[in-house]
């Protein structure tokens, strides 16, 4: 069974930043805004490794995660439950999230900052669905 509903993939573009939060072995949380939640198929995603230095020494001592992602138009929010599985620094998943980096990053303005280290692959745990508020006037 597939854990991740298509509904989900809109907050997976970049436009609100996401957010991992890991854990060292002695149970110190680490919490890092991350550009790119990517969806690779119904039960993994892939995390743009960029400036992740503490996650991934946590992600070598302890291998969950939790992700935080918002719907840019319903404000809806979903919280993953991952275990890193492995990191690729090449082929299809890696070249498709490096393009994504660059437009997001030439959208603000920072091209040519952003650098992919890697596509951290996890397979995800659990998915929990909250409801987002929107504020109007």
């Amino acid at each position: 069974m597939e854990l991740l509903p298509d509904e989900i993939k809109a907050a997976m573009q970049g436009v609100i930043p996401s957010h991992v939060v890991t854990c060292a072995a002695d149970g110190t949380p680490n919490a890092s805004a991350i550009s790119q939640v990517y969806y690779v198929d119904g039960d993994h995603v892939a995390l743009s490794h960029q400036f992740f230095n503490k996650t991934k020494r946590n992600l070598a001592e302890n291998p969950r995660a939790a992700v935080w992602l918002i719907h840019p138009k319903t404000f809806e929010t979903w919280d993953l439950e991952l275990e890193f599985d492995h990191a690729e620094t090449s082929g299809p998943i890696f070249e498709q999230m490096d393009m994504q980096i660059e437009a997001i990053a030439s959208l603000v303005g920072m091209k040519g900052v952003f650098k992919l280290k890697a596509a951290d692959i996890f397979r995800v745990v659990s998915v929990t669905k909250t409801s987002g508020e929107r504020i109007s006037r």
